[in-house]
């Protein structure tokens, strides 16, 4: 039995008016952008894996954006990207102007106890992931150190940057639920002076560093032998590092396993761009969708092929279901976690 006319007459308006919310929503992006100035803070100095990424996404994503606005990254150097996190969700324009990449450990901070972390990273509006990576722990070859095995027995001295910081908190972690003997000395600015550190041989070693910067801004010492992988420290074991043990491997009930989302697994979230909450859910789509087509993009992955850096992207849904999960943890787990990486 058809459709009588009324009944069809409702159906074409409803989808006319459908096309028309459409287009008036694509319009409203194409003007939002149009002749504007996107900021891209970077929560961590120059030089570092963090600012290599957002520098390469800034130089392509315009393209993708409604309105094809210019794109400037901009360092917000402070208490290991928690400073630029906390501008975010407190000055910077709702409107999609502003956006951010900061250590997958600072959307955490507000679980593991961080009383200067004034916020709910779930409430954030999650962009997308260049890179769903592992981090690792290394030594130099000077060390003389070969294994992981051996740290439970022999102390080596890594670099952090402070409490916020991936450099800070896996090594404490390791050091409190492992009981591997790693003593941090803090107060380095980034990855690229904990370098200069090893290669001095100030310091031992490196943990909790991104692989992609090892394979950039570490690729010398890494290609040269200089630098020595131990643990990955990541979701699941990269592909690319079957001899190196994973931290998963010393999980031993599915409390540990929990724990270790919240210290370990979070590191998968590794070059990740987030907007402040409040935006738009048009405007933020706009960005999601740009973002991933800049991901495709022939250009950025020649570019990202010359200069060594992974991608392995995820869409900003993905990213922000995976924040809300984290978010949603058993309490006695987000316990745990945070005693492990006290002081």
């Amino acid at each position: 039995m058809g459709l009588g006319p009324i009944t069809t007459g409702f159906a074409v308006a409803g989808a006319l008016l459908a096309g028309l919310c459409a287009h008036a929503q694509a319009d409203d992006a194409e003007q939002m952008f149009k002749d504007k100035t996107i900021s891209l803070v970077v929560g961590h100095e120059p030089g570092t894996g963090f600012d290599l990424y957002a520098r390469t996404l800034a130089r392509h994503m315009p393209r993708h954006v409604p309105g094809k606005p210019a794109m400037l990254v901009q360092n917000m150097v402070g208490a290991s990207g928690l400073s630029a996190f906390n501008w975010l969700g407190n000055v910077a324009p709702k409107d999609g102007t502003a956006f951010a990449i900061v250590a997958f450990t600072v959307p955490f901070e507000p679980l593991l106890g961080n009383a200067s972390a004034r916020f709910d990273a779930s409430k954030y509006g999650w962009i997308g992931n260049m890179d769903s990576s592992v981090s690792i722990c290394g030594v130099s070859k000077a060390s003389g150190v070969t294994s992981f095995a051996e740290v439970m027995n022999r102390e080596i001295m890594v670099g952090g940057t402070g409490s916020s910081g991936p450099l800070s908190q896996s090594p404490t972690a390791l050091r409190s639920l492992l009981g591997a003997r790693i003593k941090l000395v803090e107060g380095y600015k980034g990855s690229a002076s904990v370098k200069l550190a090893i290669e001095r041989g100030e310091l031992d070693g490196v943990c909790g560093i991104s692989l992609s910067t090892v394979r950039t801004q570490y690729r010398d010492i890494f290609e040269s032998g200089q630098l020595k992988l131990l643990l990955q420290l990541g979701p699941e074991p990269h592909p690319d590092l079957k001899d190196v043990p994973h931290v998963y491997e010393f999980a031993k009930s599915d409390e540990d396993r929990q724990v270790f989302d919240l210290l370990f697994g979070a590191q998968g979230l590794g070059r990740s761009f987030v907007a402040p909450p409040g935006v738009q859910p048009e405007r933020l789509q706009a960005l999601r969708k740009a973002f991933m087509a800049t991901m495709g993009d022939p250009e950025l992955i020649a570019e990202a092929q010359k200069v060594g850096l992974d991608l392995r992207p995820q869409s900003g849904e993905d990213v922000q279901a995976f924040i809300a999960r984290v978010y949603a943890a058993p309490k006695q787990a987000a316990e745990r976690a945070r005693n492990a990486v006290k002081r």
